[in-house]
């Protein structure tokens, strides 16, 4: 007996960018976008096309560029939403708009101010105007989790004959547990008059850490779609992990009866690729994509290990993609190959200019670092996309010194908008020297909220990877650097994110250098 096909709608790139600091650039979504589709995902909600012109513009250039994955664009249960998504969708060769109202008391009251005939009205009417620019429309019950049964059936069956071909039932907050999701979801089925006629699909939030447990239960009750993202990337506590979904149906087939179409040997890629970008780092010990999750340190596991792999591991780390961090390029290589190998990772140059100019740090990187992996050359591409020649805040050089018994100094010079300014500074460690004495010369004001250092692989001449969370005045932003010396790294970092919080750069008493008691 075959098994169903359960289908796998990522939305990394809508409510994973709503991650504090992890908005992405229109270039860094659409090469998460082709990586998306190299896993084989079935739909990828590319973003909400009426929030903002750069959504918009996100949007139609996925829509233009994929070739065997749905585009979907979220939309709020009103005309203008609904026509922004379609018009963004125009050239996507399989579209979808999926469309959205909240139906809980506590929302319907205090957000939507509606009563519940209004929002039952709005939900019809969004989704027979989505049917006006496609076949493929999902409708969402916001906070279903916590909506009345009754309306929830009401508002369904009305979505369905308005022609919605998905319903989508949401724990928007993560208030469920297993059990209770997958009785709300087969009663849903049981209950709604023709739910035999659309897709059922869930959407989960991991607020008490049961997404992909709420989930698969939703799976086991009747859901064919789960919504997810890659590495569980979300609001507040995340989303359900996608790699997580997906290696949980394959392994335990025995109990599920649904199958999907994902390339499972992409999913470590993918997961670097997105850690990469949006500056979240994956904990060692994550389920499938963590630096751990094939380790075993304890002697008896190692014995068992060598002697039999299935006593203590379930599943191959070759079958997720750890082998694909191989060797690929070195300080001999030519610009051909450089340029292959990265188009098979998904990028591809806008102009000979920028691969000469991308090449050109290559054979930088290959000077200080024997071996290339994929993993260096995504983080070159995408150092160089978050350091763009256009950037008011560059670094020119620095120097820090460090010893026992003294406070570190770093000597920072900067060019800021064309002018070369120089400063020194001390601090508790050379980083936070470096960032003080950057701070002299901005004088941003902003709030550091994360300091966090990765390797990007293995060796003492790897990559360090460092990501510096800011905030000011209500904006929060991450600035990614990276070089095999984790200061310069550092500076890099911290010098991104002050070029992405946009902060005014006026005369400041503090851009020569000054004696260091």
């Amino acid at each position: 007996m075959s098994k169903k096909q359960l289908i796998i709608f990522d939305t990394t790139l809508r409510d994973g960018e709503q991650s504090p600091g992890a908005a992405m650039t229109q270039d860094e979504k659409l090469r998460i976008a082709l990586a998306l589709q190299r896993l084989r995902v079935d739909v990828i909600e590319a973003g909400f096309a009426a929030a903002s012109p750069g959504d918009f513009a996100a949007i139609q250039a996925i829509a233009r560029e994929l070739t065997d994955t749905t585009v979907c664009s979220l939309a709020r249960a009103n005309a203008g939403d609904v026509t922004k998504a379609g018009e963004a969708l125009k050239l996507a060769r399989r579209k979808r708009i999926h469309t959205f109202i909240a139906t809980s008391p506590i929302h319907m009251e205090m957000k939507l101010r509606m009563a519940p005939e209004q929002v039952l009205e709005s939900a019809v009417g969004a989704v027979k105007l989505a049917r006006q620019f496609t076949d493929d429309v999902e409708f969402s019950a916001e906070d279903a989790v916590r909506s009345d049964m009754d309306f929830l059936c009401r508002i369904f069956e009305a979505a369905i004959k308005a022609g919605a071909t998905t319903i989508n039932v949401p724990d928007t907050v993560g208030y469920s547990i297993p059990g209770l999701w997958g009785e709300r979801m087969r009663q849903l089925i049981e209950r709604v008059p023709n739910a035999d006629k659309v897709i059922w699909s869930t959407h989960c939030h991991n607020d008490l850490g049961l997404a992909v447990a709420n989930s698969l239960a939703a799976v086991q009750a009747g859901a064919l779609q789960v919504e997810c993202t890659i590495n569980g990337l979300g609001e507040r506590a995340g989303n359900a992990s996608l790699e997580e979904i997906v290696m949980a149906v394959k392994t335990r087939a025995d109990v599920f009866d649904v199958e999907t179409r994902i390339d499972a040997t992409q999913i470590v890629p993918c997961s670097r690729l997105v850690s990469t970008i949006t500056g979240y780092p994956v904990q060692p010990n994550k389920a499938i994509v963590g630096a751990n999750a094939f380790a075993h340190e304890s002697g008896i596991h190692q014995d068992g290990v060598l002697k039999h792999r299935e006593t203590y591991e379930i599943m191959r780390a070759e079958d997720v993609g750890w082998a694909a961090n191989k060797l690929t390029l070195g300080k001999l290589s030519g610009r051909a190959a450089f340029r292959a190998r990265l188009e098979e990772l998904g990028y591809k140059f806008r102009s000979e200019a920028e691969l000469a100019e991308a090449f050109a740090r290559f054979k930088d990187l290959a000077d200080k670092k024997h071996e290339i992996f994929d993993e260096d050359l995504q983080m070159l591409v995408t150092q160089a996309d978050a350091a763009r020649s256009e950037d008011r805040v560059q670094l020119e050089w620095m120097e820090t010194t460090s010893k026992t018994g003294t406070r570190p100094i770093a000597k920072v010079a900067l060019n800021l908008e064309g002018e070369i300014h120089e400063v020194q500074a001390q601090g508790d460690g050379p980083v936070d020297a470096v960032f003080a004495a950057i701070e002299k010369l901005i004088g941003s004001g902003s709030k550091l909220l994360l300091y966090s250092v990765n390797a990007i692989t293995t060796g003492t001449d790897s990559q360090g990877e460092v990501t510096v969370r800011l905030a000011k005045d209500g904006r929060v932003v991450n600035g990614l650097g990276a070089d095999t010396d984790i200061i310069i790294a550092s500076a890099k970092a911290y010098i991104n994110a002050i070029n992405r919080l946009e902060v005014p750069i006026s005369a400041h008493p503090q851009r020569t250098f000054e004696p260091v008691p």
